[in-house]
């Protein structure tokens, strides 16, 4: 018996299947091109698997989610070019003859780091992703968090550091939270990528800072007994220290348990949260 899971990213789609999560028995990378061409190369991946009992996805968005919705699995209006209103859940159904379940990226980063990783004995945490965009997903009493959608909490407002006057990048917000912190604002704000800038380089203080003030955020509001930071630029090294630090300063005492300065800990399934979390999502 083989599950299957796709994390759906802007720039890849990875495809993995397994009979017996976390372990990945398969795993594909691909581009992350049109809608038709993409979901082509996902089916034609998933038809070598003829055991194939179902598939979760685990994608950017934002997403339909109410299955009572005409919008249901669809990517709906997001800023990804060529995808709004993209259908993921029909076309497999349909292709493949196996059930679909969907949810966002970093919900499934969240499933997959609950029942195998990090957060595997906890029932009230988060997990928040900060690489091309910042998402967070949360987990409350064991289940995962939604509402009338699913939460944004990378499009949430913080405050900027003193003396700071950069306009953010979101196209729809400006100076959100991830219009300040994200990968490309960063990018954007010193003119090179996150990861070509030297570990004393200013930039890092002051995403520290930011990474921290959403944050305490979100610890205020949730109450998480612990946090993961992962993408791209959540993983950086030395960066979850200096996020820690600097929540220990921004919650002032108020918050003692967990102590801020171990709230917040790396994903234990490393690059796979989010593909092993869509097989569970499957699975579910």
């Amino acid at each position: 018996m083989t599950w299957g899971g796709i994390e759906a990213g802007g720039t890849k789609f990875v495809c993995a299947v397994s009979k017996a999560p976390p372990r990945l028995d398969a795993r594909v990378e691909i581009a992350t091109t049109t809608p038709e061409e993409t979901l082509a190369k996902v089916i034609a991946f998933f038809r070598e698997w003829r055991d194939l009992r179902s598939i979760g996805i685990g994608s950017f968005g934002p997403l339909g989610l109410d299955p009572d919705s005409p919008a249901y699995g669809l990517v709906t209006h997001t800023p990804k070019d060529g995808w709004q209103a993209t259908p993921l859940v029909a076309p497999l159904e349909q292709a493949l003859g196996v059930s679909v379940a969907l949810d966002t990226d970093v919900n499934a980063a969240l499933w997959g780091e609950h029942r195998h990783g990090a957060l595997r004995d906890h029932r009230t945490a988060l997990y928040l992703t900060v690489g091309t965009g910042i998402g967070g997903g949360a987990l409350v009493d064991g289940r995962i968090l939604h509402g009338a959608s699913h939460p944004e909490m990378g499009h949430q407002r913080v405050p900027q550091p003193k003396g700071d006057a950069f306009p953010g990048i979101c196209p729809f917000h400006g100076a959100c939270w991830e219009g300040l912190a994200s990968g490309p604002a960063m990018q954007r704000r010193w003119a090179a990528p996150p990861e070509s800038l030297a570990d004393d380089h200013p930039a890092w203080r002051i995403e520290a800072e930011l990474l921290a003030l959403g944050l305490a955020n979100l610890v205020l509001t949730v109450a998480p007994t612990r946090v993961v930071l992962g993408g791209g630029v959540g993983t950086r090294s030395g960066l979850r220290e200096r996020v820690s630090q600097q929540l220990t300063t921004v919650l002032a005492g108020y918050v003692r348990d967990p102590a801020p300065d171990t709230l917040l800990v790396a994903p234990a399934l490393g690059g796979d949260s989010g593909v092993v979390g869509a097989i569970e999502l499957g699975r579910a």
